[in-house]
């Protein structure tokens, strides 16, 4: 009786599926049919059901994270094999990005100093790269010249994520002052929240605890009216911003 009535329930959960995701009507009648009903609910299963699961974003995901989990070093073979292959400047960058996320960082500074050639040269994307697998080596010098570089060659160039390291770097060097200016400038608009605590850590590590805990209750008071997505995004940011209150 039991089976009876989860079939009676599953059957009326894929026809409603099948209804509402405009699949192809024929299905409803292999659905009710007497008799075939296990049958219907397990070819409509194998058939619309289980393709659509792996088609999705998040079953994507998943797969993607079981392979790096079972074999995390191929993703990196993959790019390696392209530069070898193509030996273009997009594989070279590819490849360096991904030993940058290694914290391979001398290989990645080789990658991007190859790539960083002829018409490249100067090329913005390139050289911000270079100056994240510099900072990442911990060589905050470095990273602050080549950004300073870029921005020489590159007057019109306009990067969050590459406002964010000049201010660390200046940061990193100890040249407090101008690390502060820059913060105070990125924050307002920077796509996160990453700019604003980092400002209010360095405001209050200069005994400046009434500005850092202003940051911290402007930041929390967007996220607040923030959209859900965004909170879960920055939730070990927003973390830290409430333990500076």
């Amino acid at each position: 009786m039991l089976f009876l009535i989860l079939s009676l329930l599953v059957q009326a959960a894929f026809i409603v599926h099948v209804i509402k995701t405009g699949r192809n009507q024929l299905w409803i009648w292999v659905l009710i049919i007497p008799g075939l009903a296990l049958a219907g609910i397990l070819a409509y299963l194998v058939v619309e059901i289980l393709p659509a699961l792996f088609r999705s974003r998040a079953a994507q995901r998943a797969g993607r994270g079981l392979r790096k989990a079972i074999d995390p070093e191929r993703d990196l073979r993959r790019y390696e094999s392209e530069v070898r292959v193509a030996d273009n400047v997009a594989s070279r960058q590819r490849y360096a990005e991904e030993l940058v996320r290694r914290e391979r960082y001398d290989e990645a500074i080789a990658q991007y100093r190859e790539a960083l050639t002829g018409l490249y040269e100067h090329d913005p994307n390139l050289m911000l790269g270079l100056a994240q697998a510099q900072f990442g080596k911990g060589d905050a010098s470095a990273a602050r010249a080549t950004l300073d570089e870029l921005i020489r060659h590159n007057p019109d160039f306009r990067s969050p994520t590459g406002h964010l390291l000049y201010a660390r770097a200046l940061e990193a060097e100890g040249n407090v002052p101008k690390a502060l200016e820059e913060y105070a400038v990125l924050a307002p608009s920077y796509p996160g929240a990453e700019a604003s605590v980092r400002y209010a850590q360095l405001l209050k590590a200069q005994g400046r605890v009434a500005e850092a805990q202003k940051v911290v209750r402007e930041l929390l008071e967007q996220a607040r009216i923030a959209p859900g997505h965004y909170r879960r995004a920055q939730r070990s940011w927003l973390d830290a911003a409430q333990r500076l209150l």
